[in-house]
């Protein structure tokens, strides 16, 4: 998911995050492993009401299994089944908890499937936006979409609603004739009714996180593109075409550098891209059909905005293999998902346009981090975030899960060199496919590859909060022709940590006799370290090739002694 480009342009937001407590446990207990979501729908647009028939077949995952907790938000059940034997199932509900009462005891080796017949009228997970009408005629039709993102589903949906557990699904969606349903996956089935309506039949045989399940209701012009055998589908509004030449052009460019980079071939049998109206955030990496916001693709109409369109439909197309293939456990992760796919956008430019510009992207998430913090700096979170809460999205989709993200991405590549670097990724992806991942799980490909302790660097980027402010006092004997760097790390120890920074830090001297290029392992709140030079600097230049974007570094005059 990425946020709203014209909110990027125009304002940062101060959020007011719930904190949780530093031994907070944020995976989730599960009892069984859901495999199979059916989820059929209709829908009463005026009462914004949805009929469904929808089932889980799951698995038990401890002896003596007799009771299935779900959640399940303010649904109306009219029955809950199970499948093999047809039997009524009693259940209770508590707040967004559905406990249901098996019929008998249940083990691991046993798998069931429970049928469930109701109505809602979600307040999160299916959004009903209503047409616009000017002078009688209809500017834009009405629609049905979903966002799942953090835990929106069972809103409509009885489920496991958390990313840990991976799943197949089905969508069978009755809309009006006209319409177009997109779903997840292949289209199995179209089918014309009797009664002006249609019914659109989906099955996603990957298993993936709930969250990422989606459909979008509305009426489209579907064009049609393919990289190698993968069809791609651009849904635009009726007379917008145009569009998917501005915002979605590269895709297929898009495609063929994330599988070069990853060493990972795209992993689904489809991709769409569809744009709705009145999405909260940019784009959505449902999977295999992501949505985005039509104000963001509409903005590509104008050139100014193309590049950050660009990056948009980078950013969710790189989520295929970075939070739809290899997901986070819990929410506390989500930067795995979203920090490698921002960086993914930097790394997709430097491949099509150049190493400037992929250094220019990778600033301008820096320096969007930095305002975001400075607004906020009593109250951060890490990008292992122990503020994140489902119930609060504001907690987690922040520049520091984001653009503090990728920026850190870029700084472990540049850690491990390249070939070490994507080597980790291409582990990293192919070791976990298809599951869900923690921290711990990047850092061990990593040290595996590079033959590095790299602990110093996850405790400090990921766990920690903040990032380093140096001041750096210089000064210069002629007398003995040294340089003397006094280094001074002034972070805030109340509220950002580490307090001590370890950085590899480049420095370059621009001397009338050339240029020398020195390493400073910088790991003291407080240092000094000395040059031995053939003349005065000219010029100090501290990490020049930016490989270390997070850091505040400010330097006094060079003072020249006897």
């Amino acid at each position: 998911m990425k946020t709203l480009l014209s909110l990027v342009l125009l304002l940062v937001f101060i959020f007011s995050p719930t904190v949780l407590g530093e031994n907070n446990s944020f995976n989730r207990k599960r009892t069984f492993d859901a495999e199979h979501y059916v989820m059929q729908l209709s829908f009463d647009r005026k009462n914004k009401i949805v009929f469904a028939n929808s089932s889980i077949k799951l698995k038990p995952l401890t002896p003596n299994f007799t009771t299935i907790e779900l959640d399940a938000k303010d649904i109306k059940f009219e029955s809950i089944r199970l499948r093999e034997n047809k039997k009524e199932l009693e259940y209770k509900t508590i707040g967004k908890n559905l406990i249901i009462t098996l019929d008998r005891v249940y083990n691991p080796n046993e798998s069931l499937t429970v049928d469930f017949k109701y109505s809602a009228k979600p307040q999160k997970g299916i959004y009903f936006v209503d047409e616009i009408k000017k002078r009688g005629k209809i500017t834009r039709n009405s629609q049905i979409w979903t966002q799942g993102e953090s835990e929106e589903t069972h809103h409509w949906l009885p489920s496991f609603d958390f990313p840990d557990d991976k799943a197949t699904t089905e969508q069978i969606i009755t809309v009006n004739k006209g319409e177009t349903v997109v779903g997840n996956g292949e289209l199995i089935k179209r089918k014309e009714n009797p009664n002006n309506t249609v019914t659109y039949h989906y099955k996603m045989p990957v298993p993936h996180s709930l969250y990422l399940t989606s459909f979008i209701v509305g009426t489209y012009n579907k064009v049609t593109d393919k990289y190698k055998d993968i069809p791609i589908g651009y849904y635009v509004y009726p007379g917008q075409e145009v569009l998917v030449k501005n915002a979605y052009g590269k895709t297929k460019d898009m495609f063929r550098i994330f599988e070069e980079l990853t060493g990972v071939d795209y992993p689904y049998n489809k991709y769409d891209q569809t744009m709705v109206a009145e999405f909260q955030f940019g784009g959505m990496e449902n999977i295999t059909a992501t949505t985005m916001a039509d104000t963001e693709i509409l903005m590509s109409r104008f050139k100014f905005a193309q590049p950050l369109v660009e990056d948009l439909v980078a950013h969710e197309l790189a989520h295929s293999w970075f939070g739809n293939l290899v997901t986070c456990r819990n929410w506390a992760e989500l930067w795995l998902n979203e920090g490698f796919a921002t960086f993914m956008e930097a790394a997709y430019r430097e491949k099509m346009y150049g190493r400037k510009q992929y250094i220019d992207k990778i600033q301008s998430d820096a320096t969007e981090f930095f305002t975001y913090v400075s607004l906020r700096e009593k109250s951060q979170h890490g990008l292992f975030n122990q503020q994140a809460d489902a119930r609060n999205d504001e907690t987690m989709f922040t520049p520091i899960t984001y653009q503090k993200g990728g920026a850190v991405v870029h700084t472990l590549r540049e850690e491990l060199g390249d070939e070490a670097f994507w080597k980790g990724v291409n582990l990293y992806l192919t070791r976990h496919k298809f599951a869900n991942v923690e921290t711990k799980d990047l850092q061990k490909v990593m040290e595996e590859v590079s033959k590095k302790d790299l602990d110093w660097f996850f405790k400090q980027w990921v766990y920690g909060i903040g990032y380093p402010k140096i001041r750096i006092k210089p000064i210069y004997s002629a007398s003995s022709k040294t340089l003397k760097l006094t280094l001074s790390q002034i972070q805030n120890q109340k509220t950002e940590s580490p307090q001590i920074f370890r950085l590899p830090l480049e420095v370059e001297l621009r001397t009338p006799s050339g240029i020398e290029n020195k390493k400073i392992i910088l790991d003291k709140r407080l240092q000094e370290v000395e040059f031995k030079l053939k003349s005065k600097p000219m010029k100090i230049t501290f990490d020049k090739d930016y490989k270390i974007p997070l850091k505040d570094i400010s330097q006094s005059r060079l003072r020249t002694i006897k």
